[in-house]
């Protein structure tokens, strides 16, 4: 029986290199690779795994905002650096950390060039999105005109690549909604390249759309879910390895005995003599409330133990009644088993959700092998 000293999140950089790897045959060898790595890497550790992707191969990273960038660029990466969602307030702070800004309306496009044009710069690289169905962020077709005009007022910036995203590529009974997405990214692209002086390179496939639509790899892919582990499908996911595994360990044994609740608002009370583990993770480290009653269930010594009454802050209390185990033994919260796609699914949730909220209190503990 294993012993854990403290709440943890182990990240392993091999398993990085196996999903990297089982990606990179899915594509041509010419196709550029852009690792997603907002949101701490999906709830890792960003600067690790940025390093781990360069020296794969990796082409581009992305992120969600400027700061996430920042902290990249300080840490040393050089590889360019796509901001998904940039907005005004970080302009300057872009162009002086030489990230690669998303331009996704007229008022973000305008905004950006007299910043670069402020700034004296010249062929400044952005990204242009366009809204192909997912109604988020983007341009849509019928403002290109447009576009090509307010571009061809200024040499501020220069089109590095125009983009989309795919809203259900997972989803093969929305076989139809995809294919029709890559047919209007496909229609912008002809019309962009006819209207600039030059053609930037296109990229569409999120980890499922490189999967499931070979025809959306286009000139680069991203992936994000996909590097740490998560194909999308039961199917898919036996080709990946899960990057991250949360462990902690049993504070304190507790025997109950009939009718005794346990937790906060007595959530959940004992029908019958029962065993009961404390364990110090709670809702303040990534474990919502949704996961109480029974919803999250985790793993000790190999045997599967469901949390019992409320998640607390720092703490839940989990069923051990039929499992041999002792105070201080190792507990799996998400990992190999279970993963984290069937601790969030118990919950109603998904596992993006769970992995990217793990907080910041958590130890990450990076695994080379």
């Amino acid at each position: 029986m294993s012993k854990a000293q403290e709440t943890v999140l182990e990240i392993n950089l091999k398993s990085v290199e196996q999903n990297y790897k089982y990606l990179k045959s899915k594509l041509q060898e010419n196709t550029r690779f852009m690792g997603v790595v907002k949101a701490y890497a999906y709830g890792s550790e960003s600067l690790k795994i940025s390093q781990k992707l360069i020296a794969l191969g990796a082409d581009y990273l992305a992120v969600a905002y400027t700061n996430e960038g920042v902290i990249l660029r300080e840490a040393g990466i050089k590889v360019p650096i796509l901001v998904l969602h940039a907005q005004e307030v970080s302009f300057k702070t872009i162009i002086e950390k030489c990230l690669e800004p998303n331009l996704y309306s007229e008022r973000i496009l305008k905004g950006f060039i007299a910043t670069a044009e402020k700034l004296g710069q010249k062929n400044y690289p952005v990204h242009l999105k366009f809204n192909t169905g997912l109604n988020r962020l983007g341009f849509n077709e019928t403002d290109i005109p447009n576009i090509i005009k307010i571009l061809s007022k200024t040499d501020a910036i220069k089109v590095t690549s125009i983009f989309s995203h795919l809203a259900a590529s997972e989803d093969l009974n929305e076989r139809k909604f995809t294919e029709n997405q890559i047919s209007k990214f496909n229609s912008i692209a002809k019309k962009i390249d006819l209207g600039l002086n030059y053609i930037p390179f296109k990229h569409l496939a999120n980890t499922s759309g490189i999967l499931n639509y070979p025809e959306a790899h286009f000139d680069m892919v991203r992936s994000g879910i996909g590097i740490n582990g998560f194909g999308n499908s039961l199917a898919e996911d036996q080709n990946f390895k899960p990057v991250s595994t949360l462990k902690t360990s049993i504070s304190q044994i507790h025997h109950l005995e009939p009718n005794e609740s346990v937790g906060y608002n007595m959530a959940f009370t004992s029908n019958k003599k029962m065993i009961t583990a404390t364990l110090p993770i709670g809702h303040a480290d990534g474990i919502g409330r949704i996961y109480g009653n029974g919803k999250g269930i985790v793993s000790v010594n190999g045997k599967m133990a469901p949390i019992v009454g409320n998640t607390c802050m720092d703490m839940i209390m989990i069923d051990i009644t039929d499992i041999n185990c002792n105070e201080g033994d190792e507990v799996i919260i998400f990992g190999n088993k279970p993963t984290a796609n069937e601790f969030a699914e118990n919950a109603g949730t998904i596992s993006y959700e769970l992995i990217t909220g793990i907080s910041q209190r958590v130890k990450r503990l990076i695994i080379e092998s």
